[in-house]
């Protein structure tokens, strides 16, 4: 396998993971359409925007 062709797989692997966090989070719809949307259009960038913006854990209560 190339190398390229490995980074593909893992772009789509790690891509398929947020688009499947996003969809079973608890966030509104439009939220949702717009994250889904920034990661099928641009890939790599939407990820890591996402990685870095996207997803926010609830603080626990004690």
């Amino acid at each position: 396998m190339e190398i390229a062709g490995f980074f593909g797989f893992i772009v789509l692997v790690l891509d398929v993971w947020a688009i499947v966090s996003i969809i079973g989070s608890n966030r509104g719809t439009g939220a949702k359409v717009l994250w889904t949307l920034l990661i099928l259009i641009l890939p790599v960038l939407g990820f890591i925007i996402w990685l870095i913006a996207g997803p926010r854990s609830a603080p626990r209560s004690a």
